[in-house]
């Protein structure tokens, strides 16, 4: 298996923390985010290797990072060559770009730099190697309005029956906490999705197209999950990680 943590987004919602700093090495509890998520995906003996994408403006940010960070697990930085916001892959495009330039044949674990989570990732790692198919973890927020900001997904005997990225009106509070893995066979319809030139910002809008070809099971975790997308976000996780 291989990862792929994305963090080519430019972080804008949180000017001007962001502005000159990667929004996954932003500091939380002493430490930057990706480093608690690499720590999680560590667990997974069977990751061959971690790829973290990410952007020619802050490509030497992680560059630097990682020459000073000791890792268990071996880690690639791959630039997916974009420099402003508007000219981002998006998610699913910054997985496609990483599957092409290292010609990626392994299952995938794919996770947001952005999202923090208690949840062990070995665990699901567990349950997609028993259901030998896609898997999504979800998180219920307990609130339609909430929901309303994420990729909602309504479930069913633990299989996707539906995925809409930020519905007007929710069908559930299931959001999605931009956690996937994919078996190797699902590369082949990332390329055909991309090929047939489907919207790739989110990760989630592949997802919607998959769970109607694929199945795809959701894994629900009632664990501590933050994804900071704003000042307020990373205050909470900052005082959460801290008293831990």
């Amino acid at each position: 298996m291989d990862a792929i943590i994305l963090a080519a987004g430019y972080g804008t919602r949180l000017y001007p923390l962001t502005k000159d700093t990667p929004k996954p090495l932003l500091n939380v509890a002493e430490k930057p985010m990706m480093e608690h998520i690499i720590r999680n995906l560590n667990q997974i003996k069977d990751i061959n290797k971690i790829y973290v994408v990410t952007n020619d403006k802050f490509e030497n940010h992680f560059k630097e990072w990682l020459h000073n960070f000791d890792t268990e697990t071996p880690i690639e930085i791959i630039n997916d060559g974009t420099k402003t916001n508007e000219e981002r892959l998006g998610a699913l495009g910054d997985v496609h770009h990483v599957i092409n330039a290292k010609n990626l044949d392994h299952d995938l674990i794919v996770v947001a730099g952005d999202n923090l989570f208690e949840l062990p990732l070995v665990d699901v790692f567990n349950f997609f190697r028993k259901k030998k198919s896609n898997v999504i973890v979800l998180h219920d927020v307990k609130d339609i309005d909430l929901a309303k900001h994420y990729g909602v997904v309504e479930v069913e005997n633990n299989i996707v029956v539906n995925f809409e990225e930020k519905p007007v009106s929710p069908k559930s509070t299931l959001a999605s906490t931009a956690i996937y893995l994919y078996p190797k066979k699902t590369i082949s319809l990332i390329k055909k999705y991309i090929a047939q030139g489907n919207y790739s910002d989110k990760a989630g809008n592949f997802l919607e197209w998959l769970h109607k070809r694929e199945k795809v099971y959701a894994y629900i975790t009632e664990k501590k999950w933050y994804d900071i997308g704003n000042l307020e976000q990373l205050e909470k996780a900052n005082k959460y990680y801290r008293q831990k």
